[in-house]
């Protein structure tokens, strides 16, 4: 009988000494702070997905190129940081396990290399005549050359005569198989289609144009044609579960871009500002949070 009051404190106190535990537990749980600490480079397109090009070179080339110059960089300049790769070789990836497998390993950044082109368009060029002597026109195949510079891509709804980007990166779906399937339904030449697509929630659209604005940024600096910040929808940025954008270095179907892009000077130019926008994309965010 003397015990009882013993016990009975016991069974009142192991409760109470558990929740203060669990309590404590959480609380510093609660207290860690944010770090980025792993980051996803995607050289875009690849394989037999490669008909971008330039005089002399490929998009998926100098994007593979390009990415894993960045990754070095960042290995080497962010030892905290983990990097891994889309693809770092010649392979196609479809687009939807490319931003599968930054959701897989929960990264805290997606980052897309493509290279721009501009749309062929068929124009005339002069005008002849028919057997019946009727005017006819004349057609030629042509290209902008002129048009440089760099943009950078976040996951959004874009403007109607701002669509030739979305249309080129996201027909790179055609070439997977069970695309229907794996993009429910999605067609990437219906503009119906193009409308769904921006409109899959994308929870990190601010810290992704943050990340996209400080590269744009970088880019200037280095002398570089400011196009801007855009929102497209873009299906390898469509479902990701962290900030994510997709950059286009420069245009291949620019000659002066293209030399420039696959110069040593140029990459490493190219790779510099991309690290350094990262570099001050980490910085805020870890000092935000």
């Amino acid at each position: 009988m003397k015990n009882i009051p013993l016990i009975r404190y016991i069974y009142v106190l192991l409760p109470v000494s558990l929740l203060i535990i669990l309590t404590s537990f959480t609380t510093k749980a609660a207290n860690v702070p944010y770090r980025i600490k792993t980051i996803v480079i995607d050289a875009g397109h690849g394989g037999h997905d490669g008909a971008t090009r330039g005089v002399f070179s490929k998009e998926k080339d100098i994007a593979l190129q390009v990415a894993l110059k960045l990754g070095k960089a960042v290995s080497a300049n962010l030892k905290e940081v983990k990097v891994v790769f889309t693809r770092s070789s010649d392979v196609f990836v479809p687009l939807f396990e490319r931003i599968g497998i930054a959701n897989n390993i929960k990264a805290d950044l997606f980052i897309s290399i493509h290279c721009n082109s501009m749309p062929i368009k068929r124009v005339i060029v002069g005008y002849g005549k028919d057997s019946r002597g009727r005017k006819i026109p004349k057609y030629a195949n042509r290209q902008s050359t002129s048009t440089r510079g760099t943009e950078t891509f976040v996951s959004g709804f874009g403007r109607l005569d701002e669509q030739d980007v979305v249309i080129r990166e996201n027909e790179s779906i055609l070439l997977e198989k069970d695309y229907k399937n794996n993009y429910e339904g999605y067609d990437p030449k219906d503009p119906e289609s193009i409308i769904m697509l921006s409109l899959m929630k994308n929870a990190f659209r601010e810290q992704s144009i943050k990340l996209a604005s400080y590269m744009q940024d970088e880019y200037v600096l280095a002398g570089r044609t400011d196009r801007g910040v855009k929102e497209q929808s873009l299906a390898v940025l469509a479902k990701a579960g962290m900030p994510a954008v997709l950059t286009e270095i420069g245009f291949v179907s620019n000659p002066e871009e293209e030399e420039y892009m696959n110069s040593e000077a140029g990459q490493n130019e190219i790779v510099n500002n991309l690290l350094k926008a990262i570099q001050t994309y980490k910085k805020q965010a870890e000092l935000t949070d």
